[in-house]
């Protein structure tokens, strides 16, 4: 199951081609001259190729024409896209047998178009992976990047859903026991496939690109982020939005939260049921919470607008006040919240923590997503139950059989993963993804988590990372990414900032969603800090269409900036706001 939505910027224009690279695009500039070297390329490249394992399945020529709509919820494809004319290719490398009997490789997705504009763009992967992806390039409010001449990769990291899937361990996690396809998973096999795109780039252009960019969510993020700890010379610029780079860690805070959700239920003397569960708190208690937290904190940055922009402000002081004034007088009724539903709340404000009080993963910052359905469906899943929780029907599975050593079977249903949730010791599930056991000589931990200040590599080549976040993320937590932002910042004496820059989201869910300003343009940011040295300090963010703000713009503030009111009007419409340091 991979429910994740990969989110990326729109690039904001193009930037004119340098002559080498115009002179590189012309054998290719009729469909038919590219033709006829897209079929050759599988010829042109044996023996050609950085690893000798490598193959490619298919080179296929495709006109120009629609791209191809992405499977998601009513409401949620992105609308329709024309594509230009390309070569697609689909390669793979290290086949190879498993020491769980399954057989293995890396798949890479290669789409070069006849237009070229002499850049190259990998759109990184999400949830367990296994997925090939589009390598389209898909952004959220421009063209994507093939469209807008990037030759662009995606990958499967190392396994394949439909075939590794074997429901005897654990169905699409199932490669967690199998220590390369963990490694593979993990980021070892970013290296390899970066490489195979630009050979294959060089024979099909005649040159290299120009510039290379990543850009990723999620998943996707911790791609991003172990690229530019552990690979820092292989891409210009990086986007590393809501980054999974403490997986492990957020995947037994996601256990933690389903723990917190399940308090409600046994304190009503009721059995821990996925019924049950989605039942602990209604969409009208969530709205309770969500404006508590508003009534406490939305006029913090001197507005009311709906968005709780004075990140890192809204604290419990502040909050539970507002929760108690809604508390139940008698038996919980709709209209009120109950003393356990407060309880578990303020348990997942503070974060998992083990039996000695220590803390496994930051806890999650009060704000006014708490009451989206997106939100909801991470923690509880729909209130019709058609959607079971994602913390529950993806998050568990990988954490017993990815993430912890030994590997571990939490069970082939909702239900019987929420049983295992229930029984999961806290202390346990820490040990186990710092543990080692043969076959798996390194720990989860060493393999997924890049969670490293360390990132004189990419700095020293003339890197730039941009980090864009949601505050209201309810699986990877906003505060663990400020937090490593601190320890970049102290490292580099603050001068962090010359090539990191960390945008949290008011509001906004994981990678995209919420009552926030979710549509902004990172991506198209970063190339003008790698291209024209232009650092961002603030990215220009509109509300969309489904966050009920009314397409409000807003400044994002790179942190620890906030945006703050300026002005003094009493007119909503000529109210300015400003990124100022706190």
């Amino acid at each position: 199951m991979n429910m994740h939505r990969i989110l990326v910027m729109p690039l904001a224009a193009f930037i004119g081609l340098l002559p080498h690279q115009a002179r590189a695009a012309e054998p290719a500039s009729t469909d038919t001259a590219a033709a006829a070297r897209c079929t050759a390329l599988a010829q042109a490249m044996a023996g050609h190729w950085p690893e000798a394992s490598t193959r490619l399945l298919s080179a296929t020529f495709n006109a120009a024409g629609p791209a191809p709509v992405p499977p998601g919820p009513p409401g949620m494809t992105p609308p329709p896209v024309e594509l230009p004319a390309h070569c697609a290719l689909v390669g793979t490398m290290r086949e190879r047998s498993g020491v769980d009997g399954q057989r293995y490789a890396i798949r890479f997705h290669l789409r070069l178009p006849v237009a070229w504009n002499g850049r190259f763009f990998f759109s990184g992967g999400g949830g367990t992976n296994g997925e090939l992806g589009d390598a389209i390039g898909r952004l959220t409010a421009a063209p994507p990047a093939l469209a807008q001449g990037y030759a662009v990769l995606s990958q499967d990291s190392g396994h394949d859903n439909a075939t590794n899937s074997d429901p005897a361990r654990g169905g699409p996690t199932a490669f967690g026991f199998d220590p390369q396809a963990r490694a593979d998973y993990g980021g070892t096999s970013l290296q390899p496939v970066t490489l195979a795109a630009r050979a294959a780039i060089r024979q099909f252009y005649g040159s290299d690109p120009r510039k290379s960019y990543f850009v990723g969510c999620s998943k996707g993020g911790q791609e991003g982020m172990m690229l530019a700890q552990r690979y820092p010379d292989l891409f210009d610029g990086i986007v590393a939005a809501a980054p999974g780079f403490s997986l492990p860690r957020a995947a037994i805070a996601e256990a933690w939260n389903t723990q917190a959700f399940a308090s409600v239920v046994q304190a009503a003397g009721q059995p821990v049921t996925l019924a049950n569960l989605r039942a602990s708190f209604s969409m009208d208690d969530l709205a309770l919470v969500g404006q508590a937290v508003r009534t406490a904190c939305d006029g913090l940055d001197g507005t009311t607008d709906g968005l709780v922009a004075a990140v890192g402000q809204c604290t419990s002081d502040k909050v539970l006040p507002q929760l108690r004034a809604s508390l139940c007088t008698g038996a919980k009724a709709e209209g009120c919240l109950s003393q356990p539903q407060i309880d578990a709340l303020v348990r997942i404000h503070e974060g998992a923590r083990d039996s000695k009080g220590r803390q496994i993963y930051p806890g999650f910052p009060w704000d006014a997503g708490w009451a989206d359905m997106g939100w909801r469906i991470w923690m509880l899943g729909t209130p019709d139950g058609s959607v079971p929780p994602i913390n529950v029907a993806m998050g568990l599975p990988a954490l017993a059989s990815v993430f912890m050593t030994p590997p571990a079977l939490a069970g082939a249903t909702p239900d019987a993963l929420l049983a295992w949730a229930m029984q999961l010791d806290m202390d346990r599930a820490a040990a186990g993804i710092a543990a080692v056991a043969p076959p798996l000589t390194r720990s989860a931990w060493q393999d997924i988590g890049a969670r490293s200040s360390d990132l004189d590599g990419f700095r020293t080549r003339g890197g730039k990372l941009i980090v864009p976040h949601g505050v209201s993320d309810p699986v990877f937590s906003v505060n663990d990414t400020l937090g490593w932002w601190q320890e970049v910042d102290a490292r580099y004496r603050d001068g962090a900032k010359a090539f990191v820059r960390v945008f949290p989201v008011p509001g906004m869910g994981h990678c995209q969603g919420g009552p926030a300003t979710d549509q902004y343009d990172a991506f198209g940011a970063l190339v003008q800090w790698v291209e024209e040295g232009k650092r961002p300090d603030e990215l220009m963010g509109t509300a969309g269409p489904m966050s009920g703000l009314n397409g409000i713009k807003r400044p994002i503030c790179a942190a620890p900036a906030i945006a703050r009111r300026t002005s003094e009007t009493q007119d909503p419409a000529a109210v300015q706001i400003a990124c100022t340091q706190p």
